[in-house]
This record gives C-alpha cells, sequence and structure tokens, in this order.
C-alpha cells in the first residue's frame, strides 16, 4: 500500500465521531477543526494541502493547496502521527447530525468523487483533488458547484454527510434521478449528468428545483436524505423577522446569559 493502513471505530447514532487507531508512526490527515480528541504523543502538524505529495517541493504544494481554494476549502489540513511506542487513537467528529461513511478506497479502484464539503479525514497518501465534470451544465445548474472533490489512494477515507445514508449499486444502464443536494458521493465509473424539470408548472411551483442530478450506472452511488443547505435554510426561515418578534428574542438571551 501507498497509503498508511489504519484502524477505526465509528461511536454514536446521529452525532458520530469516527476514532482512528495509528500504530507509531502512522498519520491520519484532516480537514482544520474537525479534531474532537486525541491521546499522549501524538503530535500535530499544519501542512498545505492533503499531504499525498510533500516530497514535491514547494510549487507543487502551492500547486495542491490551490486546489482546495477551488472547492471553498482550506490552504491547508492538519496530520495527526503517532510518535509514541504502542498504539495510540485520535478521533474527528461530524460537523452536523449525520452519518459518517468509512470508504476503502483500493475497494473502489482507487477513487470517489464526493461533494466538496463531505471529506472529514483519511490516512496519510490519499490525495484529495478536484473533479471537473465533463458537461458544462453540470457545473452551471448542479447545485453543489462545478467543482466535486475526488479522493484518490488505496487507504481508508472517511465522510460525512447528513440525516440518513443510503447506498445504492447501479446496474450497468440503470439510471437513477436524485436532488442535486442530496448526492453525496460516487464511485469513478458513475456517469452524471444535470437534466432540467420537465413541465413549466413543475419547475415553478414543484418546491424541488429546476434541476435534478441523473446518475448512470455502472457504480456505487452514496444519498444523504438532509443536505446541509436544506437544514440551514429551514433554521433561517424559522429565524424571527420582525423588529418585534427580534428584540424579544434578544431580551431571551440577555435573561439566560443574566443580564
Amino acid at each position: 500500500m501507498n497509503n498508511h493502513e489504519i484502524d477505526y471505530k465509528i461511536y454514536g447514532d446521529d452525532m458520530q465521531f469516527v476514532e482512528v487507531e495509528l500504530d507509531p508512526g502512522e498519520t491520519v490527515v484532516a480537514e482544520a477543526g474537525a479534531l474532537m480528541m486525541m491521546e499522549d504523543s501524538i503530535s500535530m502538524e499544519t501542512i498545505f494541502g492533503d499531504g499525498s505529495s510533500q516530497g514535491s517541493g514547494l510549487m507543487g504544494k502551492l500547486f495542491n493547496a490551490g486546489k482546495r481554494m477551488l472547492t471553498g476549502e482550506s490552504l491547508f489540513m492538519t496530520t495527526f502521527t503517532n510518535d509514541g511506542s504502542g498504539k495510540k487513537h485520535v478521533s474527528f467528529a461530524s460537523p452536523y447530525p449525520g452519518k459518517i461513511i468509512p470508504m476503502d478506497l483500493s475497494e473502489y479502484d482507487g477513487k470517489v468523487v464526493c461533494q466538496k464539503d463531505a471529506f472529514l479525514a483519511a490516512a496519510k497518501g490519499v490525495s484529495v483533488g478536484i473533479e471537473l465534470q465533463r458537461k458544462l451544465g453540470t457545473g452551471f445548474f448542479g447545485g453543489e458547484g462545478f467543482i466535486m472533490q475526488k479522493l484518490e489512494g488505496d487507504g481508508m477515507a472517511f465522510v460525512h454527510a447528513g440525516g440518513t445514508i443510503h447506498e445504492k449499486t447501479l446496474q450497468p444502464g440503470e439510471v437513477l434521478r436524485v436532488d442535486t443536494g442530496c448526492l453525496v458521493a460516487m464511485t469513478k465509473d458513475v456517469d452524471y449528468s444535470i437534466e432540467m424539470v420537465k413541465g413549466v408548472k413543475t419547475a415553478l411551483f414543484g418546491g424541488e428545483g429546476l434541476f435534478f442530478a441523473t446518475l448512470r450506472g455502472p457504480g456505487k452511488v452514496w444519498i444523504q436524505s438532509l443536505p446541509f443547505s436544506r437544514l440551514a435554510s429551514r433554521v433561517f426561515a424559522a429565524i424571527p423577522q420582525s423588529k418585534d418578534e427580534g428584540s424579544m428574542a434578544k431580551g431571551l438571551f440577555n435573561i439566560f446569559d443574566g443580564d
């Protein structure tokens, strides 16, 4: 294997975290802010990009970090290395209610494509890059943006998504249409395109948006029941909009704060 071989255990139900077991010298790479806890003798280091090409020189590191900027992610990631003599554990938490999906990339021909904010952590050596969709319509109307992330390597990667996760294996030629925000990840052989909802009334008044993703097999896809964008829009809609309601809410916060 080119990637570090790590063991793991996932805890929880709707607010999960993954505990990674590191042998001496093993390293795991995670998004900034994903750390929950770690044991003694584990060292942290902030790096450019994903750490998969640390020997490529400064320009290579800057190029890899720049690719992450295109997906809206931070320039930096954090590595956690076991510098001790025995097995140590480090844990990473999900950012909102949902599930953590463990993916052994060696079982998916070394590549999985996922939405840009789904990646949580991975064994050192896994490359976190960008996946440009072949069809221009996907870029303009894909819901999750023109650029998706691709995870490449032969090690473990951990992806997070909202609500309940449904794994579906598509047979050759089988077609599945999905709300663009509900698509979490797919294997590299799945053909992904965007189609417009047919019918003027359906498009304008259906409440499901103007476009959906069309997935064509063969391959495996992961679907989430609660995209974060949908959750955020409901929370925003519930925020009091009038001045009186806002003042009342502020007064309640002051009471709880002891003011």
